[in-house]
């Protein structure tokens, strides 16, 4: 089967936004493709965080995705920095990286502007990436629109890997992306795209109580001051979670009843709180269910990796012999060793 790869920072628990942006998508994928599925945690470090709570949020990813529906009998599900050789092919691939390329990167610019000093780890961020996907020879990855600039760094590093080192073949293929159709999902401000740092998420393991809490002042049409103003379903984000959560027919009924003033806002996000609430709510049952066995967790995410290792193994071998570097091979037992072991 085609190979893809995907991958999620550590940020704690999955939020609607990682849900309908990648993970549905991530469901899908793994009945019919060789499905690698990473917590991406040396990501994590690129820039400030709080590295005392980074193991637990590791581990509730991990659940997040396995409650979402990841089975590790389909898909190897593992953690990045548990396979070493994610940052072995990194630095490798330092070495056919123009540095002009990553300095352009929209993100770095973007993000650079944070720090008072730059960390190397953040203009790198993109090469670690394209280690990430290389390193199981990925035909494709499901990404969102902001991370289509990466990738395409990433097959650029592949097309000067090979020109240089492949001997006249493609070793490593041009990863394409697989897009999702909730390309973008919005934050309950209206504004931002949903993030757990801006605080205008839904948890996927919110309890009802919780959503309708989060959901009660939630932007809507900023031209609808009051109920009996007519609204424009187009521009209010709250209908568009209904295109997520929602079925057809009600869909259809929130736009005319909005559209002709026959709701108030709160009547649409009450119909939207309760079908959220119906499909979160089996994946918040699993949730709590692996949360009480963390020895299962960890042990899926242990043979994820070595599943992946083994894979992973196989690339970086072969990289380092074409790139010239010396084979390593055990050690040799000491006079002393070996006569210890014959008698």
């Amino acid at each position: 089967m085609p190979r893809i790869f995907s991958g999620i920072q550590p940020s704690g628990e999955l939020h609607i936004g990682n849900w309908l942006g990648a993970v549905q998508n991530w469901v899908n994928l793994q009945k019919s493709y060789d499905t690698l599925i990473c917590v991406v945690d040396l990501h994590a470090v690129t820039g400030k965080y709080d590295h005392e709570s980074l193991p637990q949020r590791t581990r509730d990813m991990a659940i997040g995705l396995l409650a979402a529906g990841i089975d590790p009998e389909r898909a190897t599900l593992f953690v990045q920095s548990h396979v070493p050789e994610h940052s072995q092919l990194q630095w490798l691939l330092n070495t056919v990286t123009p540095l002009g390329e990553l300095e352009r990167m929209t993100q770095f610019k973007d993000k650079a502007q944070r720090f008072e000093s730059v960390p190397a780890g953040l203009l790198n961020y993109p090469i670690l990436m394209a280690a990430d996907i290389l390193l199981y020879r990925a035909d494709l990855v499901p990404v969102g629109e902001d991370q289509i600039q990466h990738l395409e760094l990433t097959r650029e590093i592949a097309r000067k890997w090979n020109a240089q080192f492949g001997r006249g073949e493609a070793f490593f293929p041009e990863p394409h992306p697989i897009l999702t159709e909730a390309k973008r999902i919005t934050g309950l401000d209206g504004q931002a795209k949903m993030s757990k740092s801006l605080g205008n998420t839904i948890g996927l393991l919110d309890t009802p109580e919780v959503i309708w809490q989060k959901l009660r002042p939630a932007k809507t049409d900023p031209a609808r001051v009051t109920r009996h103003d007519p609204g424009n379903p187009e521009v209010c984000n709250i209908y568009h979670l209904h295109q997520y959560f929602s079925p057809p027919e009600t869909v259809a009924r929130v736009a005319e009843n909005c559209s002709g003033a026959k709701w108030g806002c709160l009547d649409c996000k009450r119909v939207l709180a309760d079908n959220m609430i119906a499909a979160l709510t089996p994946i918040r049952e699993r949730a709590l269910e692996l949360q009480e066995e963390p020895e299962r967790v960890d042990q899926i995410l242990a043979e994820g990796a070595s599943a992946a290792r083994r894979l992973a193994g196989e690339t970086l071998r072969e990289v380092q012999d074409r790139m010239g570097l010396l084979p390593s091979s055990p050690p040799a037992l000491s006079v002393r060793s070996q006569r210890d072991l014959e008698s």
